[in-house]
C-alpha cells in the first residue's frame, strides 16, 4: 500500500482514535482499570464471598467453557479461596440466552456469555462482540482496552444494570458448512442456513433464509436436509458436531464473526460491594482469561483443521462477488440503524473512524508480512 493511500484512509479514523484513546487513559473507571501486571496481594481479614455465575455455553465446548473456570481458579487462587465462584453450564440454572438477564434482574451475580446473543433487545448489543465487517480480535482488544471502546458499551450497559470485563475471543470465525457449493450470489437465494443475529439478516437480505438452531439440533438438520447449511465456530469446536460428515463443503471466512469477544458481566450493586482487593484480583483474573481463549484457539485450530482435510473436507473461501455484496448490505443495514437508534448510531460513529483506522494500519504492516508467508508455505 502506498503512502498517500495509507494516510487517505486513515485520516479522520486515526486521530478520532487517539483522541478516543488519550480519553481512555486518562479516565479511571473502577471496573473498566487494565489488569496488574502480577496478581494482587489480598490483605487477610477480608470477607469470604461465594457468587454464582451462568454461562451461555454448555462444559463440551471446552475452550468456550473453559475461560469461565480459568477465572473462578485464578480468583481463588489469587485470594486464598476467599472470593469463590461456582459456575452453572448453559441450562442448569438458566438457558443460555437468558444469561445476562439473571444478572440484570439480580438472579446470580455474574455471567459469561456474547453481548450479541442479546440484539433481539437492541442491535447496540452487536458492538460488544461483533459487526458483520468489523474488528478483528486484536483490533477489538485494542478499541476496547485502549481506544475508548470501554467506555461507550458500558455507557450503553449501564441501562442493564450490568458491569463488562473482557472473558475471551475466539479470533476470526469460519463461515460454515455448506451441502453444495456456494459460487455466486446465486447460489444464496433460498439457502436455508443455520444462523443468528445480524449475519442472519445481512443473509436474508441478501435472499438467504436464515435458520435460528440449538447446537444439538444443527446436526440432524443438516442430515437430513431440513437446512442447507451452518455456520458454527471454527475448526476445533466445528470437529467434535461432525458437520463434515453430511456437509463437506467448510467455506471461509466468517465475515460476520471477524474477532467475536466473549464477556463477564457483573451485576453492578454486587460488583460495588466488592472490597477494592477484590476487584483488582477480578480485573486480574479476567484479563488472564481473555488471553487464554484467543491462545487456546490459535493452538487447536490448525491441528483440527488438518484432521478435518485429512478425511475429505473441501476447503473454500467465499467469492469476491459475495463478500462485497455482504459489505454493502451490512452498511446499507448499518445506515438506516443508525437513523432510528441513538445508542447504535453514537457507538458506530465512533467504531467506524476506529475500523478503519486500524485496517490501514493492520494493512502495511500485518498484511503485508501474512501475504509474504502466505506466499512461501
Amino acid at each position: 500500500m502506498e503512502r498517500r493511500s495509507f494516510l487517505k484512509k486513515a485520516g479522520a479514523g486515526a486521530a478520532a482514535g487517539a483522541a478516543l484513546g488519550l480519553a481512555a487513559c486518562g479516565k479511571s473507571e473502577q471496573h473498566a482499570a487494565p489488569a496488574a501486571a502480577s496478581a494482587p496481594a489480598v490483605q487477610t481479614g477480608l470477607p469470604s464471598i461465594q457468587w454464582r455465575m451462568t454461562s451461555s455455553f454448555p462444559k463440551s465446548v471446552d475452550t468456550l467453557f473453559g475461560s469461565a473456570e480459568m477465572l473462578a481458579n485464578r480468583l481463588r487462587e489469587i485470594t486464598d479461596g476467599k472470593f469463590d465462584i461456582r459456575i452453572f453450564p448453559a441450562g442448569e440454572l438458566v438457558p443460555g440466552l437468558q444469561a445476562l438477564d439473571a444478572v440484570q434482574q439480580g438472579t446470580v451475580e455474574m455471567c459469561h456469555t456474547c453481548s450479541y446473543y442479546y440484539v433481539g433487545k437492541d442491535k447496540t448489543f452487536a458492538f460488544g462482540t461483533a459487526v458483520p465487517f468489523g474488528l478483528n480480535a486484536r483490533q477489538m482488544d485494542a478499541w476496547i482496552i485502549a481506544g475508548g471502546g470501554q467506555e461507550l458499551l458500558d455507557e450503553f450497559y449501564s441501562n442493564y444494570n450490568i458491569y463488562s470485563f473482557l472473558g475471551g475471543n475466539t479470533g476470526v470465525q469460519m463461515g460454515g458448512w455448506y451441502r453444495k457449493e456456494i459460487n455466486s450470489l446465486e447460489d444464496i437465494k433460498g439457502l436455508k442456513i443455520r444462523i443468528a443475529g445480524i449475519g442472519g439478516e445481512i443473509l436474508a437480505r441478501m435472499g438467504a433464509i436464515p435458520q435460528q438452531l440449538a447446537g444439538p439440533d444443527v446436526y440432524p438438520a443438516l442430515e437430513k436436509g431440513t437446512i442447507d447449511a451452518a455456520e458454527w465456530v471454527a475448526p476445533y469446536d466445528d470437529e467434535k458436531l461432525g458437520f463434515h460428515k453430511v456437509a463437506p463443503n467448510y467455506y471461509a471466512p466468517g465475515w460476520w464473526e471477524p474477532g467475536p469477544v466473549v464477556h463477564f458481566y457483573v451485576n453492578k450493586a454486587e460488583w460495588d460491594k466488592l472490597p477494592k482487593e477484590y476487584q483488582a484480583a477480578f480485573r486480574t483474573a479476567s484479563r488472564e482469561a481473555h488471553i487464554l481463549m484467543t491462545a487456546t484457539y490459535d493452538h487447536k485450530n490448525p491441528q483440527a483443521l488438518a484432521r478435518l482435510l485429512s478425511q475429505g473436507v473441501k476447503l473454500k473461501t467465499f467469492s469476491n462477488e459475495i463478500m462485497k455484496r455482504g459489505y454493502e448490505v451490512s452498511q446499507e443495514l448499518y445506515a438506516e440503524e443508525a437513523k432510528k437508534n441513538p445508542a447504535w448510531a453514537k457507538i458506530y460513529t465512533e467504531f467506524e473512524k476506529y475500523r478503519k483506522s486500524q485496517n490501514a494500519w493492520f494493512g502495511v504492516a500485518e498484511g503485508s508480512y501474512d501475504r509474504f508467508m502466505q506466499s512461501i508455505r
